[in-house]
Order: structure tokens, then C-alpha cells, then sequence
């Protein structure tokens, strides 16, 4: 499976995370940062929180995690949690924003 394909199908999974404050998903709320994948099928997943003090700041670096390594192809998988570039609303995608009526 090439790195397009492998890449998609993470994406994939990572939209069937929902922050619990905000009613769509991790990915098209602008969350995941970078998804890096090398050769033997390690993802590497750079992510952010809507703000430090985010309430699942324990738990949803844990579930992405969990939900890249459940992906068929991927034999490993970490998350960095970065706060550089701070989160904001441009980094929704147009369907989060409609959704959230800010469109």
C-alpha cells in the first residue's frame, strides 16, 4: 500500500474522533497537524487542543493514537502534542465551519 493510500485511510479513522465540546470531528477541526509516515508503515501524528486547559487534554492524544495503530497497514504509531502554531478557527475545514454556522 503506498504512503497516499495509508495516509487516507488514517485520516479516515481520525474523523471518527469528535472533540466532546464541539460536535465535529478532530480532523476537520483543524486538530491534526502533520501525519508522517516512513517506509515500514510508523506514523508519526503531529496534533494540537483547542486550548491548553481542553478538557480531554489526557485522553485524545491517547484515542488518536489508538485509532492510527487500528489502521491496517500501520505498524506503530505516536503523537506529538504541540501548541506551535496555536489552534484557530481558519484551520477548520469549510465543512466544520459550515456545520458550526460560522460560514
Amino acid at each position: 500500500m503506498d504512503r497516499n493510500e495509508l495516509r487516507n485511510r488514517i485520516v479516515d479513522a481520525l474523523k471518527q474522533i469528535h472533540d466532546p465540546e464541539i460536535p465535529v470531528n478532530i480532523y476537520d477541526l483543524g486538530l491534526i497537524y502533520d501525519i508522517d509516515l516512513d517506509d515500514e508503515g510508523k506514523a508519526a501524528i503531529r496534533m494540537t487542543l483547542t486550548a491548553p486547559a481542553c478538557p480531554v487534554a489526557g485522553t485524545l492524544p491517547g484515542q488518536v493514537e489508538q485509532a492510527a495503530k487500528a489502521v491496517e497497514g500501520v505498524s506503530d504509531a505516536t503523537v506529538e502534542l504541540v501548541w506551535d502554531p496555536p489552534w484557530s478557527q481558519e484551520r477548520m475545514s469549510e465543512e466544520a465551519r459550515l456545520q458550526l454556522g460560522l460560514m
